[in-house]
């Protein structure tokens, strides 16, 4: 061989790879078959890299882990993941109910793109108990969406009992499950068919990764989902796949700081002249808080607020004062966090039924009395404005 392909050739990695606590990053979009009959053998052989090779499989196999699922597939975005597992097992004719507090991008997608390709979509309060959600359905809905608690109103459904309702008559359901990131509440042992959650909040925990899962155990559900994956085009890099590991190892520990400290916070809101209402499952007499109990292990660092009625400007007056939280969207990351939740309200069923301004915040890893303090501060400010 001349030097030039022995340039192209030399340095293979070694075999086998050295153990490392960390699978290998293997950035490859070729992978060389053994032999001309495992080039089409799809099945026994990973036959391209979009496919996910060693970061990817450890990543999966973790979730598998944690959502208490047979199969888990990978998305670019947690969007990506709801909507990829939404048409996978949707098609023209199909109906889906959806609850009216859902993601608002979710709510997007539902509007146009599903519309757009003959699924029906309607939505529901997510007061609804199973029966009376039973009792709106039709002959063409094929699928029920949930979030619990809902987001932005944290309005907590009864899934087990909708779950178990749905599966009696044929039609699956579906949940939005990145608040309890798959630790707090696992939805698949609760009767509910696919879990998806936006891995880039609390399991990548740092603000810094994009990707979304989707858990399964059904054959036929983990059939129509590769298949989806396949057609479409999706694919997350190893590296990102690393990252998402890498954030999983520590999310147990993470969320306990989350929990503990968004439960002192809370409780200061609930005790302050300004605040109507604090919406934290954990406080005493919140709403969804009996649900909460019974089918979480714990609460997030992520709730909201309402604000007693004022002058219109007092919302931006509080957020403007604060110092540590960051005004930004997405949360899951170490740092707080803050946003004004009534510019997403319209186009709900229930729009701005709410009695006042709402705030969302995100309870970051900072001291709690730091935050408290922040969270004065903005209060005054809310005060000073009227």
């Amino acid at each position: 061989m001349t030097e030039e392909t022995r340039l192209i050739h030399s340095g293979l990695a070694q075999t086998p790879l050295a153990r490392t606590v960390g699978p290998p990053i293997q950035r490859g979009s070729t992978v060389l078959l053994p032999n001309a009959a495992a080039l089409y053998d799809h099945g026994a052989h990973v036959t391209y890299g979009r496919q996910g090779l060693a970061a990817q499989n450890a990543l999966t196999d973790a979730l598998a882990e944690l959502e208490h699922a047979q199969s888990v597939t990978l998305y670019p975005s947690g969007l990506a993941a709801l909507t990829g597992a939404m048409l996978a097992v949707l098609a023209a004719g199909d109906e889906v109910l959806v609850v009216d507090t859902i993601y608002k991008p979710t709510r997007r997608f539902c509007d146009t793109v599903l519309k757009r390709f003959g699924v029906k979509v309607r939505y529901y309060p997510p007061s609804l108990d199973a029966q009376a959600l039973m009792a709106v359905c039709g002959p063409a809905t094929r699928l029920i969406l949930l979030e619990s608690p809902g987001s932005l109103s944290f309005e907590f459904q009864d899934v087990p009992a909708i779950a178990t309702a749905a599966r009696a008559r044929g039609m699956l359901t579906l949940i939005d499950n990145t608040w309890a990131a798959g630790l707090l509440f696992k939805p698949l042992d609760h009767g509910v068919d696919i879990s998806v959650q936006a891995l880039t909040k609390y399991v990548g925990g740092h603000s810094d990764v994009f990707m979304g899962s989707v858990a399964v155990s059904a054959p036929g559900l983990i059939q129509a989902l590769d298949d989806g994956v396949l057609n479409l085009g999706w694919a997350v890099s190893p590296d990102d796949a690393y990252q998402m590991l890498r954030g999983l190892r520590t999310l147990a520990v993470r969320m306990a700081r989350h929990d503990q400290s968004a439960r002192q916070v809370a409780d200061w809101l609930s005790r302050q002249p300004e605040v109507a209402q604090v919406l934290h499952p954990a406080l005493p007499g919140a709403p969804g808080g009996d649900i909460w109990r019974r089918d979480f292990s714990g609460a997030c660092g992520l709730f909201a607020f309402i604000f007693k009625p004022g002058a219109p400007m007092a919302p931006a007056a509080f957020l403007d004062r604060l110092e540590i939280f960051g005004l930004g969207f997405s949360w899951g990351g170490f740092e707080s966090l803050a946003i004004d939740c009534d510019p997403q309200f319209p186009g709900r069923l229930n729009s701005g039924a709410y009695g006042g301004p709402m705030i969302r915040l995100h309870i970051g890893l900072e001291d709690p009395d730091d935050l408290i303090q922040d969270l004065a501060a903005g209060l005054a400010a809310w005060r000073a404005a009227g």
